[in-house]
């Protein structure tokens, strides 16, 4: 019998958060893990997003803090404030770098990779992991309009999987979610979080 695929996945976290606001659901992390724990042997599991540290408390950190305790490596890192021409204050900040860095570092002892996001610029990257002999998989949605993955990012990935095909195994439904009471501590959108530290998950989303 054939060994289990080594595979790791890479989450894009504001990417991700945006994509399960357009389908309306709330992410799971603790099921995601388990759903991609039943589909080979799991060396990492990624998550990257951005902090602003300007502020007395960071109001992802909570999540941050239960991802690291739950079976996920989560790389960070600040991000930048300013003032736009309008006056509204913004933040930007993206983690593509660190997010290639990690990906390009593990390819070699991997077979295949799980991609969470949608952005094209990661084209190239898919492309570079792929001359490795990995088989690349973007998870992303295009049930929306307009689809939350570039159409280069899908044309050159291996296999694309449509989020909301996933939402049943992975994510919960905000209204079923309050019906039933909190899920795992520390999911994003878990009524209990938010009455502890008055967060949403959109707290993380920032500009790329």
């Amino acid at each position: 019998m054939a060994a289990d695929p080594r595979i790791a996945l890479f989450i894009d976290g504001a990417n991700l958060y945006a994509t399960s606001k357009q389908l309306g659901f709330d992410m799971d992390y603790r099921r995601l893990l388990k759903e991609f724990q039943g589909r080979g042997n799991l060396i990492r599991a990624f998550y990257f997003t951005t902090l602003v540290e300007s502020e007395e408390y960071s109001s992802i950190r909570p999540l941050v803090d239960w991802l690291d305790y739950n079976g996920y490596r989560v790389i960070t890192k600040a991000a930048k404030e300013f003032t736009d021409a309008t006056g509204r204050r913004r933040v930007k900040g993206n983690m593509d770098i660190e997010l290639a860095i990690e990906m390009l570092e593990l390819a070699p002892h991997l077979e295949q990779i799980y991609l969470f996001s949608g952005d094209g610029d990661f084209r190239p990257l898919v492309e570079a992991v792929q001359r490795k002999g990995v088989k690349v998989s973007v998870v992303s949605t295009i049930t929306t309009n307009p689809p939350m993955v570039s159409d280069e990012l899908r044309r050159q990935c291996d296999e694309f999987l449509d989020l909301s095909h996933l939402m049943p195994k992975v994510g919960r439904d905000p209204a079923e979610r309050a019906a039933r009471g909190p899920g795992a501590p520390g999911t994003p959108g878990n009524p209990s979080l938010e009455r502890r530290y008055g967060i949403r998950q959109g707290d993380e989303t920032v500009d790329g």
